[in-house]
């Protein structure tokens, strides 16, 4: 048996659905309690993408359609490093099936063979025990048996066992898993994927959402989609008007005929004119039927559209996201520009204020797409764009969109905003693309940052258990301390990240932050620091943080 484009098709649907439903058990087994993109969500939103423009597609389209839709949506819609990572998965999809109607043992194993490469090249420093184990073992487990095997179905069982087996090994590969007691969030929500898709291949139905109001919140582009035909039971929309002839019959014989092949039967007429609006799969037959009556007049001409055309396009306008930011050629005398992720006023606006030309928003718990990146940089006229990630989880998506931008893009590794900032200071207009890429890396290495966050969950790091709510203090991106006062930790975060070079101190606060408590807080630093470094005060805006923390 083989998979065709129907299946491939439904089984995209399907597991969308799937992992919709159940992102939140996923992102439950995120190690940290910081609060983060979640890596269930950002798997849903990312294969979200796809049902569009899936949902649109007949019954009779290869695999090969199916994979390259498939593969296309995904990675434009990829958020966080669990997302590009799925993207990759199926982009080797779209590779592994070019050109093939159906896909059989091999063709499958080849296509998960270029996803797997694909998904451990795009990863600087691979790590077993996640996601990536549990597709090299899945992929693996089906090159094995794909020669023997007669069955793309079994051979899809029997990646989706090796898949399982792998994803309850990961412990085992990451203490930090086997601590907490979980298994790998991506690799969890892979076998989702998988199993969802291998329902369908076994004759299984689409999926539906189990709770459609809350899978539309957190996954909006997947299910505001109506089945296209749904109300449309006759293709054409067919309208015209004929000047009566002398000896005209009476119209009502006009419309019992049109009320025999088409539906939405309108028949208007006066002493002049036939006027008739008709949905009918025979244009032809009305129009030939409407000469017995008169002769069609020129002003209007006869108008048939194709209602399944129109409504699709309509569809596919509702389910596209409008583009945030307007496209814009390349500037040839525009040698450099800049995009920067960020989310709160202040932080957006100092980012404009340091030359930015757009500001995608986002962070931490809202990674922006690949395609919200891309726009970004389509909208920054310059020969050259700069990108400032400024999240580490944001860093995958830029570097996607740089296979996708009509202009140069250069991705500036920034893991902070701190990091974005002194990227953006250094940058100097004279000096070449790779000069200022190595200045700008060497600034974001020197950088020290702090950001005072809260527990999300109950977890236990490093021996200590942390309660939901704990205020946490994280020192470059690692757990330092919790506490239970955001002031105090402020400052004693400040005190470890300060060396005796430091010389500069940036505060930074949140949205959850008052005026009056932050400058209390910034008060508190310097009176402790007795004035060994200069400390400055911003008002951020920013969510999730109560204070960002920059050190030089």
């Amino acid at each position: 048996m083989v998979i065709n484009g129907k299946m491939l098709r439904d089984a995209f649907i399907s597991a969308s659905v799937t992992i919709s439903d159940k992102r939140r058990d996923v992102d439950e087994l995120n190690v940290y309690p910081v609060p983060d993109g979640d890596t269930g969500t950002n798997m849903s939103m990312t294969i979200g993408n796809t049902v569009s423009e899936l949902k649109l597609m007949g019954d009779g389209v290869p695999v090969s359609h199916v994979a390259d839709t498939a593969a296309s949506a995904l990675l434009r819609g990829a958020r966080g490093n669990s997302g590009v990572i799925l993207s990759l998965i199926f982009r080797g999809f779209s590779k592994g099936l070019s050109g093939k109607e159906t896909a059989n043992p091999s063709d499958l194993a080849k296509a998960l063979r270029f996803g797997v490469d694909g998904a451990y090249k795009s990863v600087m420093k691979p790590t077993e025990g996640t996601i990536l184990t549990v597709a090299r073992v899945a992929c693996e487990k089906a090159e094995e048996i794909a020669k023997d095997c007669e069955s793309s179905v079994i051979l899809w069982e029997e990646v989706c066992k090796a898949a399982a087996e792998a994803l309850e090994k990961t412990p085992e590969q990451l203490p930090v898993l086997k601590k907490a007691g979980v298994v790998d969030a991506g690799g969890k929500g892979l076998l989702i994927i998988f199993e969802a898709m291998l329902d369908i291949f076994k004759g299984g139905k689409v999926r539906t959402p189990a709770d459609a109001s809350e899978t539309r919140t957190a996954n909006a582009s997947a299910f505001t989609f109506t089945d296209s035909d749904e109300d449309i039971n006759f293709t054409y929309c067919t309208e015209f008007i004929v000047e009566k002839n002398k000896d005209c019959p009476d119209a009502l014989k006009l419309r019992a005929y049109l009320e025999t092949i088409g539906d939405c039967v309108v028949v208007v007429d006066d002493d002049e004119i036939i006027k008739v609006h008709v949905h009918t799969d025979n244009p032809g037959l009305a129009l030939q039927k409407a000469l017995e009556f008169g002769r069609f007049i020129n002003n209007p001409k006869p108008k048939i559209e194709n209602m399944r055309i129109q409504h699709e396009g309509k569809l596919r306008e509702a389910n596209s996201p409008k583009p945030k930011y307007e496209y814009q050629s390349v500037d040839p005398s525009r040698k450099y520009g800049f995009v920067a992720v960020g989310a709160g006023n202040g932080i957006e606006e100092m980012f404009r204020d340091l030359g930015v030309d757009c500001v995608v928003k986002g962070g931490q718990t809202m990674n922006p797409s690949t395609d919200d990146i891309l726009q970004a940089i389509h909208a920054t006229p310059a020969q050259t764009v700069f990108v400032l990630p400024n999240n580490k989880n944001i860093i995958m998506a830029a570097e996607q969109a740089v296979k996708l931008a009509d202009r140069k893009v250069c991705v500036i590794p920034a893991k902070t905003i701190p990091q974005g900032i002194s990227a953006m200071l250094v940058f100097d207009d004279t000096m070449d693309t790779n000069a200022n890429r190595l200045a700008m890396t060497e600034a974001i290495e020197q950088v020290q940052t702090g950001q005072i966050t809260f527990a999300a969950r109950d977890s236990e790091i490093s021996g200590k258990k942390i309660k939901k709510g704990e205020i946490l203090a994280l020192e470059n991106g690692k757990l330092a301390f919790s506490d239970t006062d955001v002031s105090k930790a402020a400052f004693k975060l400040t005190k470890k990240l300060i060396k005796s070079t430091s010389s500069f101190v940036t505060l930074i606060y949140g949205s959850d932050v008052t005026d009056e408590k932050a400058q209390e807080t910034c008060e508190l630093i310097r009176s402790k620091l007795g004035g060994k470094v200069e400390v400055t005060l911003i008002n951020g805006g920013q969510p999730v943080y109560y204070y960002i923390i920059s050190v030089e």
